[in-house]
């Protein structure tokens, strides 16, 4: 940074990139903690201020209260959930990541961004609200996204009820990512060294993961029949494509392809027998899924080497 940085030239780069000075070299203290306060109230009531003003007059979409996005998120994730936690774990996880959600509107925006610690994630967050109102955003380099994901909570903006796509569900993606973000003790779960975190995906698989979940979940809610799934896979394998360059589009529709695959015998007798019954959204093909577990084996890290001799 330049010796001759301003405050004003330090917001304006804010607004502008998300990048920040660490030090905040431009707010007059000796301390680094005092600079540090100064900072962020400076930055981030910039940061608030604009994205009001951009949003001024722009109609939001009526979003649903806490309570109701806790239950739309149940209804989302469970299958997920039921298909690669063991019974024991799923009410845990279940409580975990209902509450974990968080649609970005009007009345809660500005609290958002001044509430979030990392200047770059602040302004990530701007950037999601705006893109969702169809308005300019902060920068260049700014990213076209619709869903965030801050350690346990997934913030998601409103237009995640425009969605146009049949294989598109980004509250599912995004509870997705935080299966590793989240060590197992956050929830609760008996942990160890080597199980650390609710579920070992591979580091460079988790975006992978996450666009597999999030397909796959589109294709068992909309299957009427277990014969459905393959169509519908094959349909989305066909199709999809994204500009995320840490997935091979090729791969993600191959994984689906196979998890359509699956099926769980176990449930053979009953879903004959209750066949005239309605189903729960998404449940009754699944079971403790083999869809969900093929693709946590495709996603999953390689086997650690075992050791020979000597104690573990």
């Amino acid at each position: 940074m330049s010796g001759g940085a301003t405050i004003a030239s330090e917001i304006e780069r804010y607004l502008r990139t998300g990048r920040t000075d660490f030090h905040h070299r431009a707010w007059p203290s000796s301390s680094f903690f005092e600079r540090a306060l100064q900072a962020h109230d400076d930055l981030r009531g910039a940061l608030v201020a604009e994205v009001l003003r951009r949003a001024e007059g722009v109609e939001v979409p009526d979003l649903p209260i806490p309570d109701e996005t806790a239950t739309l998120t149940r209804r989302l994730v469970e299958p997920m959930i039921h298909g690669l936690f063991p019974r024991a774990e799923q009410d845990a996880v279940l409580a975990l990541v209902e509450r974990s959600v968080v649609f970005l509107g009007p009345a809660n925006i500005e609290a958002v961004l001044r509430k979030e610690s990392f200047d770059h994630a602040a302004w990530s967050l701007a950037n999601l609200y705006l893109g969702s109102l169809g308005v300019d955003l902060l920068g260049p380099d700014a990213p076209a996204i619709v869903g965030v994901s801050q350690e346990t909570t997934c913030f998601v903006s409103p237009a995640y009820f425009q969605a146009k796509s049949p294989f598109a569900d980004y509250v599912v993606h995004e509870v997705a990512r935080v299966f590793h973000n989240c060590k197992r003790r956050t929830a609760g779960l008996a942990h160890s060294r080597r199980r650390e975190w609710l579920l070992d995906i591979e580091f460079g698989m988790r975006e992978t993961f996450a666009y597999s979940c999030e397909a796959y979940s589109c294709v068992v809610r909309r299957a009427q029949r277990f014969g459905d799934r393959r169509v519908l896979a094959a349909e989305f394998a066909a199709q999809f494509g994204t500009g995320d360059e840490r997935v091979d589009p090729a791969e993600v529709g191959d994984i689906v392809r196979e998890a359509a695959e699956r099926r769980d015998a176990r449930q053979e007798p009953k879903r004959r027998v209750c066949a005239k019954r309605e189903r729960p959204e998404g449940r009754g093909l699944d079971g403790p899924s083999n869809g969900w577990k093929a693709i946590l084996a495709r996603c999953a890290p390689p086997p650690r080497p075992r050791r020979v001799g000597g104690s573990s």
